[in-house]
């Protein structure tokens, strides 16, 4: 019998007479008394005994060991680790080298946290911290860091002790992994993690940075396309600072802990810290300093964007371009997808649907617009195929082990991968991208570069692939180093190929991929999402993270990719997109169309203004984009950047701010955005608009002291010229002064790299009845144009009075007196009144409404030993199950939480647990007792899972449970796999008194297990997991439950102690589905009565 316990924070007595841990069957006789790391925040310390003297494991001897928090006791064939994290694992062939040493030997230190080394580089206030000198030396290079040779110099003059680190990280070593932590004050928020779906705020969520094929993500999914191993850490006062894992590896990201924040990835890896700051800004701008300042875009690039996959044919092309003219929408760019490829090649074009390119893009350069094709680094591994040819000459391809290229299937099919780490291969990529760019590509798409793979489980390539890497990048090294970089290293090569076709141009290249620093080179995008409401609130969480770690240039696919749309769902989605940085409308194939004017004529005028929004306020964002450029800011902040030190500022997901600009948008289906309802910072905050106003555009407020520049309407960005009008939007402080900034250049090439540019410091004041606005100040040496000035001054309840004059001269702006101006307000609320249209239309006569066939009701089941009660519009979860002999409840839960629930993910209440279910069969057979309900649910990116809850014929003490993950509906985008899903089965059983249960099986191995809620968690995996059976036992009740699986279903077995309750879990292999693999989990659940 295996059998241990572990001592839990704050259950433990500070004093050595605690029980005994017993007991570890062994050859040898061993007993220790070992001093545990205190536990967090406590001064006591803690002991842990371990006591054995008999005989385990078939008369294997156990092998050295010792039982102290962190360090782990290994046998030939398994360990136990006592831990005051209450956490338990096996780990098989573990050397011995830390704590009980035979009788006579010596003792190890045991593997504790401990303080790591800092290093002051790069500038005041940036310290890199490593475990060790040791771990100092062999960090792998820096792949973050714009110049690497800056994280291995230390600053000149700078302190290498404590330098008065605020907050000092502590580190572990464990199975040759990195365990680094930060602790933080009580109400510290946490943000960054790059690109992650879900909340704003990231405390209490965990990110695993690993770029991966996620199409159809949900609000759980902990992997996404890009890896951000980057936390930005608000604490309580307001001042900020960063954490960079600098590791390229997979790296956990866990913030679940309040206050604490750790890391864990493949030792040894460095941890460099900015700050503390007084505020965010400074930090996200220190970050930019070590990562290098993002490239500025042409000022096309900031324009509307059209997309599909695919527009199939040139003339759908152009189709497509004449109407956006026609309707008098505005755009700059159309893109081409996959399809105008020669049966998915890359760098060729259909000789029938795109024969002439080049004519094709003379064509959209005509009418103002730009073209931006796709490329993906799969190479169709055909012979005779230049690409193919050329790469295989170069030697060009990422190896098996074996020392072969790989080969794995995309779109193309069976294709070679270009290895991006050697330098020369980078630049053989770029003479094919300039060669390319001559076709009249203006701009350039990676997709498919996490490398996305078909056909396989980790929809990647073998971590065991190998790449011949630069020995400034890392040296040779398996795919698992360069993983995580392979997207950022694809889009770099793209954009020096670009430069190198056209020096005097900026490229402009968009990733789907990419790495915390490969802001650099390429835009991003927010991946595959799904068309409904969930993904258009996660549209603003998701580019604020991504520019709190370092990426400006981020949107995601307006409307939604995945599914059809509908004219409210689109219209508020456009009004949201196109005022964030990158503004591009998307759609997958299969959809119904997704242009500006597919869902009617009320939702195309909709649209129509929000995109005129965007061309209206374009100087404010290239202004916004020069200064990310320069100093290293987001273009879009969340709201808490107005005051950091405000609480209920910190979880605001569904406002941004756009300098002094507040973009007031709704993503609730049932209402518009309504400043009654806002919650908004300090000071004043003046609505305006264009004469727009619709319930599904966002609310524009302008801060008290900001002034927004703005230009005409126009089609697209060719048509501005520097004489056009300007208009300056003012809104005044409570000092009666306001200032804002203008910047000018060519919009295109770098002129503004010698002083060809005119940055504009505009400055309001008022004096006796009017208001003055002025030039305060410029930069550069560009001359300043001559143009009309309006001047827009907001005032109160959106009342504004205006003035006119020539740029560069003073312009005057008087102000009404009192009187006038409650009459102005009085007749501006009757306009409003008047003027405002109804909300769009949300869903059409036979469009499905997600939930439809659910029911309020519970299904009651009464059968045997049991009665059941099913709530399906609460996650189809059990709320109830009574054994009928002693009619004790077993489930511990509510209609909301607990009971028997079920996840689609690994993460705790990830999708499945609270989606409304449809009763797809209700049988009850009285006469053998049969009673059966079946459930339903869609999860999100055509998946649905399935339940069916049954008491079989003939078993009336049994409940059997069928559930399965099902592909209903994935598109073409995916190649026919879902994201990543995991079915976890996740019941909570009731416990009056924990020290009374107990949990045992016969593991895989052959081992007689025991846990008890001394135990702490267990995650069992492989051969420690239970051989099809396991019984939770509780001497009060006198009732033994029994859990039977089919063991080639289950991955891992979960065991999770509550005060109350314990969780016995069963977790699927975590894999993408398919219409032909679906994830099936098959278990049931028996009872018997037991002596108490």
């Amino acid at each position: 019998m295996l059998r241990a316990c572990t001592i839990h924070k704050g259950q433990c007595s500070p004093f050595p007479s605690i029980p005994k841990v017993a007991a570890l069957r062994a050859g040898d006789y061993w007993q220790a008394a070992l001093l545990a790391t205190p536990l967090r925040n406590k001064g006591a310390s803690r002991w842990c005994e371990l006591w054995g003297n008999q005989s385990i494991f078939s008369g294997t001897k156990l092998r050295k060991a010792a039982y102290t928090k962190g360090t782990e006791a290994s046998g030939l064939q398994g360990s136990v680790r006592c831990t005051s994290l209450a956490e338990v694992e096996r780990v098989e062939g573990i050397p011995y080298t830390s704590g009980m040493a035979p009788k006579g030997g010596k003792k190890a230190a045991p593997s504790q946290m401990r303080k790591m080394l800092p290093m002051s580089i790069l500038e005041e206030h940036v310290l890199r911290w490593d475990a060790d000198e040791a771990s100092r030396k062999h960090a792998f290079p820096s792949l973050s860091f714009a110049d690497a040779t800056k994280r291995e110099t230390a600053l000149e003059g700078g302190a290498t002790g404590r330098h008065g680190a605020a907050f000092v990280p502590r580190c572990k070593e464990k199975n040759d992994m990195q365990i680094t932590e930060m602790e933080f004050p009580l109400g510290t928020s946490f943000y960054g993690g790059g690109e992650v779906s879900g909340p704003l705020e990231r405390s209490g969520t965990r990110i695993f940075a690993w770029n991966t094929d996620a199409w159809g993500y949900g609000r759980a999914t902990s992997s996404l396309y890009q890896s951000h191993p980057w936390v930005l850490v608000l604490l309580p006062d307001g001042t900020a600072l960063g954490v960079l894992a600098d590791t390229t590896r997979k790296c956990e990201l866990d913030l679940r802990e309040q206050g604490l924040l750790r890391f864990s990835a493949s030792a040894p890896y460095p941890l460099i810290t900015f700050g503390p700051y007084p505020s965010p800004d400074k930090v996200v701008a220190a970050l930019a300093r070590a990562t290098g300042f993002p490239f500025l875009p042409s000022r096309w690039a900031l324009g509307y964007h059209q997309c599909r996959f695919s527009y199939e044919t040139a003339d759908r092309v152009k189709e497509v371009a004449a109407t956006f003219r026609e309707k008098q929408i505005p755009c700059d760019v159309i893109w081409m997808d996959i399809d105008y490829m020669d049966k998915f090649r890359c760098f060729t074009f259909d000789k029938l649907n795109f024969a002439d390119p080049k004519q094709l893009a003379a064509d959209l350069h005509e009418q103002g617009f730009r073209a931006v094709w796709m490329i993906d680094p799969g190479i169709s591994a055909t012979p005779g195929y230049f690409a193919y040819d050329s790469g295989a000459q170069q030697d060009a391809w990422i190896l098996k082990k074996d020392g072969k290229p790989f080969i794995g299937d995309v779109w193309p099919g069976p294709c070679a991968f270009p290895d991006f780490t050697i330098e020369r291969v980078r630049q053989w990529w770029a003479g094919l991208i300039a060669d390319y760019a001559a076709e009249g590509v203006d701009g350039i798409w990676n997709d498919m570069n996490e490398p996305a793979v078909f056909k396989v489980i980790n929809k990647t390539m073998p971590d065991s692939n190998v790449h011949r890497g630069d020995p400034g990048l890392g040296g040779r090294q398996a795919h698992t180093h360069y993983h995580n970089v392979y997207g950022m290293l694809m889009a770099r090569s793209t954009f020096e190929g670009l430069q190198q076709a056209r020096p005097d141009q900026r490229p402009f290249v968009l990733t789907r991929a990419n790495y915390i620093g490969g802001h650099r080179y390429a835009a991003t995008w927010t991946g595959d999402n799904l068309a409904n409401w969930e993904h258009l609130h996660f549209s603003i969480p998701m580019v604020l993270n991504l520019g709190l770690s370092g990426q400006p240039f981020s949107g995601p696919d307006i409307g939604g990719f995945v599914g059809d749309s509908n004219p409210r769902l689109y219209g508020r989605w456009m009004g949201i997109g196109a005022l964030l940085p990158f503004a591009r409308g998307h759609s997958e194939t299969g959809t119904i169309d997704h242009e500006p004017w597919s869902f009617g004529a009320e939702c195309e005028a909709v649209c129509r203004a929000a995109i005129l929004r965007r061309y209206r306020l374009l100087p404010h964002l290239y202004t916004l984009f020069h200064r990310a450029h320069t100093q290293g800011l987001p273009v879009a902040s969340p709201l808490f950047f107005a005051d950091p030190a405000d609480p209920t500022l910190r979880g605001v997901e569904d406002c941004f701010l756009l300098g002094p600009l507040l973009v007031a948008a709704s993503t609730d289906p049932a209402s518009p955005a309504d400043r009654s309802r806002l919650t908004l910072p300090k000071g004043a905050w003046r609505s305006f608009d264009f004469a727009d106003f619709h319930p599904d555009l966002p609310l524009l407020l302008l801060r008290g002291g900001g002034i927004v520049p703005a230009g005409r309407a126009i089609q697209h960005t060719a048509e501005s010229t520097p004489d056009d009008p300007l208009t300056l939007i003012v809104s005044l402080d409570e000092n009666g002064a306001a200032e804002g900034l203008l910047f000018e250049d060519e919009n295109e090439g770098y002129a503004y790299r010698s002083g060809g540019y005119l940055l504009t410091t505009y400055e309001a004041v008022s004096t006796s009845g009017q208001v003055t606005v002025r030039v305060q100040k410029t930069e550069g040496s560009r001359a300043r144009p001559r143009r009309k000035l309006a001047v827009r001054l907001l005032l109160e309840d959106g009342v504004e009075v205006t003035g006119d004059g020539w740029d560069g001269e003073p312009v005057a702006v008087a102000l009404p007196s009192p009187q006038q101006l409650q009459a102005m307000v009085a007749a501006q609320q009757n306009q409003r009144k008047t003027a405002v249209a109804g909300p769009l239309s949300e869903a059409g006569e036979d469009e499905p409404v997600k939930g439809a066939g659910t029911t309020k009701t519970i299904v009651e089941m009464a059968s045997g030993a049991w009665l059941l009660r099913v709530a399906p519009w609460a996650g189809g979860r059990i709320v109830s199950l009574v054994h009928a002999g002693s009619g004790r409840e077993l489930l511990a839960g509510t209609l909301d939480k607990g009971g028997y629930e079920e996840y689609t993910g690994t993460e705790y209440r990830s999708p499945g647990c609270t989606e409304p279910y449809r009763i797809t069969a209700r049988e009850v057979e009285q006469l053998d007792g049969e009673d059966a309900v079946g459930l339903e649910a869609d999860v999100g990116g055509g998946l649905a899972l399935t339940r069916r809850i049954a008491v079989p014929r003939g078993m009336p003490d049994v409940v059997q449970i069928n559930s399965a993950i099902e592909a209903r509906s994935i598109g073409a985008g995916s190649g026919g796999f879902s994201r990543l899903v995991c079915l976890r089965a996740h019941p909570s059983f009731k416990l009056a008194n924990p020290a009374n249960a107990v949990i045992s099986f016969k593991s895989v191995r052959g081992d007689d297990v025991e846990l008890t809620a001394e135990f702490g968690e267990a995650t069992l995996r492989g051969d420690d997991r239970p051989n099809g059976v396991w019984t939770l036992s509780n001497s009060e009740t006198g009732l033994a439950i029994a859990n039977h699986f089919e063991i080639d279903q289950v991955a891992i077995c979960f065991v999770h102690w509550e005060a109350t309750s314990v969780n016995l879990e069963l977790w699927s292999q975590e894999r993408p589905v398919s219409a032909e693999s679906p994830i099936q989990l098959s278990h049931y659940y028996s009872i018997k009565e037991i002596s108490k």
